[in-house]
């Protein structure tokens, strides 16, 4: 199942150097190569307007994907709820279950880019109202309850006996208390620590959460150019509205596939979470770059990582 305990799942990120039909081939090629390689899942994620790399329809991209290749499942992870029907992401969400059976999460957050909202006509000051509003109803939904008007539709009726799992972006005590409220499970973003993580979690926990917790960390088997890490966090402080919001680079970057394997292991422990999502993809890098890591770490660090995880979890 998307986000199960244990699970190591890739995020994966378009190429906008490239023309529209190229990035499209390029991004379900890669996510083939992850998914063959031994990666559980393949996550999507949203900005708009071209922005470093991310996509504009993240549930459209992970519809491409889940009909190229049958092995694996995918999430739109996080898709930004406050910009779009909850009831509507709801009904698209259930509907892709119904042809992908098991093989479809979502993960939704509030969002902090202005473009985003700019650009859909909504307001960034009503977002984390909508959000608040919105996670429930969601997660209720894709739980086949909850329907109000559309108890009739088959995709979210059979969600009752098939639930859709959901993951909540969260970075603090608030997003945690939530997350947990509303039965999803955590998304751990990749610029906080493990000991800053673990406090969330921990709040998680303590509020009757019993959904996945997952781990993000940027990862990178030999040596890799710090003027990307640099360029990287560049556009992360350039939406954050402060250099300082974000602490030391998380990257674990390593020559030897056993190192990385100890260090994701010890992230995962003291962060207090349960799965894992790794990143490689960083403006700059090209799509051969980015397909041979696939590989290597396919071939070298993802079932040895899973097998550690499992170890460690129980």
């Amino acid at each position: 199942m998307p986000f199960a305990r244990g699970s190591v799942s890739i995020r994966l990120y378009p190429h906008n150097d490239l023309p529209a039909g190229t990035i499209i081939d390029e991004l379900v090629a890669q996510a083939g190569l992850a998914l063959s390689g031994g990666f559980d899942g393949v996550m999507t994620s949203e900005h708009h307007g071209g922005f470093a790399g991310y996509l504009a329809q993240p549930l459209q991209m992970a519809t491409f994907i889940l009909e190229s290749h049958s092995a694996g499942w995918v999430a739109a992870c996080p898709l930004l709820l406050p910009l779009r029907s909850t009831v509507l992401v709801a009904e698209e969400v259930a509907w892709l279950r119904a042809r992908h059976p098991g093989r479809v999460g979502v993960g939704v957050a509030v969002g902090a880019l202005p473009l985003d909202f700019e650009a859909t006509g909504s307001d960034q000051a009503d977002a984390v109202d909508r959000f608040k509003a919105g996670l429930p109803t969601l997660v209720a939904m894709l739980r086949g309850d909850r329907l109000g008007p559309l108890g009739d539709d088959p995709a979210l009726r059979a969600c009752a006996e098939h639930p859709v799992p959901v993951l909540s972006a969260a970075v603090s005590f608030a997003a945690g208390r939530r997350a947990a409220a509303s039965g999803a499970g955590l998304l751990l973003e990749g610029m906080s620590s493990a000991d800053r993580l673990a406090e969330v979690t921990s709040t998680y926990d303590a509020s009757g959460g019993t959904g996945a917790k997952v781990l993000i960390r940027r990862v990178w088997l030999g040596s890799l150019p710090s003027e990307l890490v640099d360029r990287q966090r560049a556009i992360y402080d350039s939406y954050s509205g402060s250099t300082a919001s974000f602490g030391d680079d998380r990257t674990v970057c390593t020559d030897d596939p056993a190192v990385m394997v100890d260090r994701l292991v010890d992230e995962v422990r003291r962060a207090g979470a349960d799965a894992l999502n790794l990143r490689i993809h960083l403006p700059g890098m090209t799509p051969a770059a980015v397909s041979r890591q696939i590989e290597l770490l396919g071939s070298a660090v993802v079932g040895p990582l899973r097998s550690a995880l499992d170890a460690q979890l129980g």
